[in-house]
Formats: structure tokens, sequence, C-alpha cells
């Protein structure tokens, strides 16, 4: 742990993806930058999310022989936001990916097998180890002279008139203030506070809480305290897939067994959604189910496609863990599960019968994973299930920022000093989720912000 410094070119704060990310690029910069973590570790939402980014043209799709480009991608996210994404913000992602994923890969990340997943035309969901991945890179940065404070957290934004000049900060109990050229928030969202999520998210009332604990809005209220714009709170979603209990090594994740194969049915036995859907979609579709519990079914070979590199793919895993029902039969699975006698038979049954002949069955489904892979029919023993509720993971929505990702205020001015990325910026997502664009987004726009914020300090000092 360091000590706090009185005046730097630029604060951080927050030490998830976007903050190590900004704090990397402004130390590139020459500038003299301080992250603030309020939790005793950096990570935040990143460490506990399945670690995929969504890229397009890498070499890992290359070597898999994977058809992407960057006009898929950027049809794909506005698509799946359902063109309420801001095409703006669109555009500077699908820019800049694919430098981002060099740089990464040139500081030492490393990706794995690409996968295909919810929104994407074409697999490019790269996963990697997130911890790693930020140790990697504030590593690199306190090499280049950055410092990082955790258990510092923030309570106040500095502003004389309308710029940003610092931060007011609770560290070791007292109180300090910190003067600067530039303050990036990337303080993620606020999954973790009631009060916030039944203003902007009474429909998520029966989901379940998740996310970083320090996720609580504090950054987002700050600017919001200055006349931040924020946009996007009606499409706050859920992530469907985790068990509603506590499991023994959860990662917070759960499991996305659908899309791989499996079926999605209610209390009743029936299946309630198309299950190639966005995974957000899918939660939604869950929670109005009764109880907001439903259950993922699935035989021996969905089993057999998962992928222990990806925890959300990690079957094996979860059955380790005792998180799945297994049984030799489908009757014997709805048994286990106390589901109306013959209803989960005759569901999987008309579902086999129309995935061989390859007529529609209700709800249609025709891919796996947004638009890749095909359905086979759920028929090798034994079977299993996973309870899988939904959790509010990540809210993204958020502040209104432009393509330096500077802070814009309710006329659309911008904020002088202040920054923002990652999830506690809004305007990306619009109203639909792409896998993969959480992590891509803190990693995209947090060195966007880190170097428009070294950029900024250069100029103040040279006025």
């Amino acid at each position: 742990m360091s000590a706090l410094p009185t005046s730097v070119d630029v604060v951080v704060l927050g030490g998830g993806l976007a903050g190590c990310a900004a704090t990397l690029s402004a130390a590139e910069a020459g500038r003299k930058v301080l992250l603030l973590e309020k939790q005793s570790d950096t990570g935040g939402s990143t460490v506990l999310s399945a670690g995929l980014s969504a890229f397009a043209g890498t070499e890992e799709q290359a070597r898999q022989d994977i058809d992407d480009s960057v006009d898929l991608l950027r049809r794909d996210l506005l698509e799946t936001g359902l063109h309420l994404n801001d095409p703006k913000l669109i555009g500077l992602y699908c820019r800049e990916q694919l430098g981002v994923y060099r740089w990464l890969k040139g500081h030492g990340v490393r990706y794995g097998t690409v996968h295909a997943a919810s929104g994407q035309s074409v697999p490019r969901s790269h996963p990697t180890d997130t911890r790693l991945l930020l140790d990697t890179l504030l590593a690199k940065a306190t090499g280049l002279g950055a410092t990082v404070v955790t258990g510092a957290h923030a309570q106040r934004l500095v502003a004389d008139a309308d710029q940003v000049t610092g931060v007011e900060v609770t560290f070791e109990r007292e109180r300090h203030r910190i003067s600067s050229n530039a303050v990036i928030i990337a303080t993620g969202g606020f999954s973790q506070n009631q009060g916030l999520l039944a203003r902007f998210a009474p429909q998520m009332r029966l989901a379940l809480r998740g996310g970083g604990a320090g996720s609580q809005g504090e950054g987002l209220l700050m600017a919001w305290k200055l006349g931040a714009g924020f946009v996007d709170t009606p499409h706050i979603k859920g992530t469907y897939g985790i068990h509603p209990e506590p499991v023994p090594g959860e990662s917070g994740t759960g499991i996305l067994a659908v899309y791989k194969g499996a079926v999605a049915v209610n209390r009743d036995g029936h299946r309630f959604v198309d299950e190639s859907l966005p995974y957000k979609v899918i939660g939604d579709a869950s929670l109005a189910q009764p109880g907001g519990v439903t259950y993922q079914v699935f035989d021996a070979k969905v089993m057999a496609a998962g992928d222990d590199e990806v925890p959300i793919y990690d079957f094996v895993k979860r059955e380790r863990d005792g998180a799945l029902v297994k049984a030799n039969t489908i009757s014997g699975l709805a048994e286990l599960l106390e589901l109306p006698a013959g209803a989960l038979e005759r569901t999987v049954s008309a579902y086999n019968e129309a995935v061989a002949v390859g007529s529609p069955h209700e709800p249609p489904r025709a891919h796996l994973s947004g638009q890749v892979g095909r359905p086979s029919p759920l028929d090798t023993p034994p079977f299993y299930a996973q309870p899988s509720s939904t959790v509010v993971l990540a809210t993204y929505c958020g502040l209104t920022v432009n393509i330096r990702c500077e802070v814009l205020d309710v006329f659309g001015d911008p904020i002088g000093g202040l920054l923002a990325a990652g999830e506690v910026m809004g305007g990306f997502h619009g109203g639909g989720y792409m896998t993969g664009t959480s992590i891509g987004k803190a990693a995209v726009f947090g060195r966007v912000a880190g170097i428009a914020a070294a950029a900024r300090a250069i100029e103040e000092v040279a006025s």
C-alpha cells in the first residue's frame, strides 16, 4: 500500500479493468497517475466475470478459421442493442478494439480458445484469466511510476465552477483532498446498491444481487451531483444461469448450458424462451416465471461440450460442486426436480422430435448461441439439470460520455476534467448486451480515457 500524494496529473477511481487500463495508458503517456480503490484489493466485478472479451479480427480467430470483421462486429453490437446504443460509441469501440487487443497482448496478456456466445453471429469471445490480466497491467503501470492505493474511498469530486480539480478521499479514517488535472471515474455500477436498484430497476426485485462488493454507485452519484447526464436505466437486466442457493466454489457467474444445447424449462416443466437469445433476455424471461427460478436441462452430449477454461461452460466443476441434479432418465430427473408428472418428458420428447426433423418447436430455436451452432436432441444419458436464477451482476447504464470518454452534463456539454470508463458509463450497450462487451468495453474505453486524461493534463500544464 502506498501513501496518498496531494497532487497528481490524473486520478483514476476504481481498480477493475477499466481503471487499470486507464492507469497504464496515462502512465505510458508520461503522466503522474494515482489509482484509488476503496476495497482492500483491486479487481472489482472484473475478477468475478467469465473473463471473455469480444474482439474481431484476432490471431486466435484466424487460428480457428473464424471469419470475423469490424463491420460484422458493428452490426451485431447495434442489433443486440436494439439500435438504442450511441452509434458514435459503437464506432469508437469498433475502431479501437483490435488495437487494444494488440496492446494487451503486447503487455503479456494471453487468450484461450475463442467461443461463440450471446449476440455474436460468429465466435468472438476471447477468454483470459482476469486476475492475471489486472496484475499484469498494474505491474506495468507501477513500473512506469503510477501509484496504486487500496482502501481509499473517494467521497466527493472537487470542482471549481464547471471544472473538476480533484477528489476528496477517506483513507485510514482521515479525509484527504487530492488535486489533479483530470479524474477518471471507473467505479463500476450499482448492482449491490438496493436503493438505486429499487429506483431504476424495480423489475429486478426477484433477482439475486451480484457483482463486486464495491458496486454501490458512488462514482455515478459523485458525477450526478455535478450535473452529469445519465442514460440506459430502462435497460438494466440480470444475467441468467446462477444457482438460486449458495454453492461451494461458485464463481458468481453460474453456467450457460443453454448455449451448448440445454433447454430452459419452468416449474411446470415447459420451455419458456428461445435459449439462443442473449442471456440477459433469457434472464428477463426466467424472472417472469413462477418464483423466478427455472432449470437448465441437458444430457451427456452437452456435458461433454463443456470447457473448463471458461467458468460459464465448466459443467464438470458444477457437478463436482454439487450444483447439478443428475438422473439416468428424464422422468427420474423430473422427479428429483419435483416437476409435474410427465411434463418434462413431454417437453423433451417434443423438442427432440422437432430438432430431428428440423421443424419449428415452441418457442422456436434455430441455433445454440446467437447465430452459431445447431441444436441436437437431448437423448444421451445421464441427464442433468441446474436450478437457475437471474442475478444482477452489472447494471450497464450510467454516465453520458463522448468519444473522448469525457463526462457530459445534462445539456450535453463536457464537464471539464471529468472522464468515465467501464460499467459506470452508459450509451454503449443500449437495449441489449453482447457477451464479451463488458470486459471488452472496460479495456477499450479505459485505454481511451487514460490517453485523453493524459493529453488534458499536458494541456493544463502547458497553459
